[in-house]
């Protein structure tokens, strides 16, 4: 039996990924084939915007447009290989819930976990992303609220801890191979040589810049220092 029974939410938040709505697709499917019993989820609500949009009550139900038929299949299925966000997204950081002057802002948030009957809250995203995750776990276990509150990895910096590999970088790793490999081709025609400089993304992790070595794995050129 699961712990709780209720609603789930779900939103996505920072920038978006080639592999963001796979994930929301996985989650959808999760609670389409699982009866409720089992998952203790009756309807999964989807978030626009993130964290913001649930604050002004932008939500959706994903079981209604995704339901469990030919049509759902075929929606589901476009999800998976659709870019960007579906939901939508955020750069908001949650206040710190310790702090007595960021009550009133917590409050809210519970209210509308009263209001939606919220015992399930998902979010898709990386390190600000899992910072929210962290917040809320903390102040619903302080104020005994009842919320399952689970951070879906997305980022492209591979850079959160305790996760192996987050989905988005295997994607935007490939790309930097392939732009380093045509850069590096497009610099050796010329006569005059000249020094190139590339500034790769990752915020504190090297793990982008790193997979630029990767297309020295194809031989011809490639760069010839990583930073």
């Amino acid at each position: 039996m699961p712990q709780f029974t209720g609603n789930a939410i779900v939103g996505q938040s920072g920038g978006p990924t080639a592999a963001i709505n796979a994930t929301l697709a996985g989650l959808i499917q999760y609670v389409r084939s699982t009866p409720t019993v089992e998952s203790g989820i009756q309807t999964l609500y989807g978030m626009r915007n993130g964290i913001e949009g649930f604050l002004k009550e932008n939500v959706l139900s994903l079981s209604d447009a995704f339901p469990a038929t030919p049509d759902g299949d075929a929606a589901l299925d476009r999800l998976v290989h659709t870019p960007g966000a579906a939901l939508g997204s955020c750069r908001k950081k949650l206040p710190n819930p310790d702090e007595a002057e960021n009550a009133g802002f917590f409050d809210t948030l519970l209210s509308l976990f009263k209001k939606y009957d919220i015992k399930y809250f998902f979010y898709i995203g990386g390190n600000d992303s899992m910072d929210t995750v962290a917040k809320l776990s903390r102040y619903t276990r302080k104020v005994g609220y009842p919320l399952n509150v689970l951070g879906l990895p997305k980022t492209i910096d591979n850079d959160l801890a305790l996760t192996d590999h987050t989905p988005g970088f295997g994607s935007a790793a490939k790309y930097i191979s392939t732009v380093l490999k045509e850069t590096a081709i497009d610099c050796a025609v010329y006569g005059m040589k000249a020094v190139t400089v590339v500034e790769i993304m990752g915020r504190d992790a090297g793990w982008l810049t790193a997979s630029a070595g990767l297309c020295s794995l194809t031989g011809g050129p490639a760069p010839d220092y990583i930073y």
